[in-house]
């Protein structure tokens, strides 16, 4: 289930400076999902860096980490002066006859209350072929990674009940179609530049896998509930380097807005419905 969905934040960086292992990479995205983006900054600064067995990637993501980390840029104010492209379709549909449509609207509203200056309706160039896994080529990336580098994995570990040999021996799809993550960045990369963007705006969660596709840093916010109580949330997005603004505005539109509520009891969360 999406973060968006969950009442909590999720923030993915662009480039992997935090692997548990390569082969792992696209799988687990290397992102810290926690309750606030206080949190998530924090969990964030503990794990970026440099990891010899992904030398090659996180050598070159290093550079895009700040002197001092990411917590300084925890600043209630951040969202001020910020220019930021709203990009609906095809995301605010996903969400017809929601109450989540009007709250992204009041949202809006606060985002320009506070300072920020908002460039409305934009689109990214060939977003439907982005979001189809098997046009994007998204599908034929994470088969073909995880079929050359899970034995590797598994010959670092000290023990596994899996069988290396009868488990993991298959073909990964080679005739995937059309598309890599760089065409993903240049579409992206064009409307951010285009528009001089410090970040985008989209509605639910739909804007991650755009990003996460480019390899670009993005976070996500909740942003309400609908009619039976589902969460919803809102994804800011930048380009490679762009986390301290990421966070600055994802943490000033928090701290404005405080929508998150935490589940009222432990013993309610499987079954939300019946008496506590």
């Amino acid at each position: 289930m999406p973060v968006s969905r969950d009442k909590i934040e999720g923030l993915h960086r662009c480039h992997p400076n935090f692997t548990p292992t390569r082969q792992c990479r696209m799988f687990l995205y290397h992102r810290p999902i926690c309750w606030s983006v206080l949190d998530a900054v924090y969990v964030l600064d503990a794990i970026v860096g440099f990891d010899p067995r992904d030398g090659e990637a996180t050598k070159e993501a290093s550079k895009f980490i700040p002197v001092g980390g990411y917590k300084q840029f925890l600043n209630k104010d951040g969202i001020a002066g910020k220019r930021l492209g709203v990009v609906r379709n095809p995301f605010s549909g996903f969400y017809n006859r929601s109450t989540a449509i009007s709250a992204f609207e009041a949202h809006l509203t606060v985002l320009r209350q506070r300072g920020a200056i908002l460039v409305d309706n934009l689109e990214i160039e060939n977003v439907d072929i982005i979001l189809n896994p098997y046009e994007s080529g998204e599908s034929t990336a994470l088969l073909a990674e995880f079929k050359l580098n899970i034995n590797e994995y598994l010959k670092e570990l000290t023990h596994s009940p899996v069988s290396r040999d009868d488990k993991w021996d298959w073909e990964a799809r080679e005739d995937g179609n059309g598309n890599d993550g760089k065409s993903v960045s240049g579409w992206v990369e064009k409307l951010m530049m285009e528009n001089k963007l410090d970040a985008t705006v989209a509605l639910g969660s739909g804007m991650a896998t755009v990003l996460a596709i480019g390899g670009y840093p993005g976070v996500s916010v909740p942003a309400g509930y609908d009619g039976d109580g589902m969460p919803f949330g809102i994804c800011f997005g930048g380009l490679k380097g762009m986390e301290p603004k990421l966070i600055e505005v994802a943490y000033g539109f928090e701290q404005a807005t405080k929508i998150r509520r935490p589940p009222t009891s432990p013993n309610n969360l499987l079954c939300p419905n019946e008496p506590l």
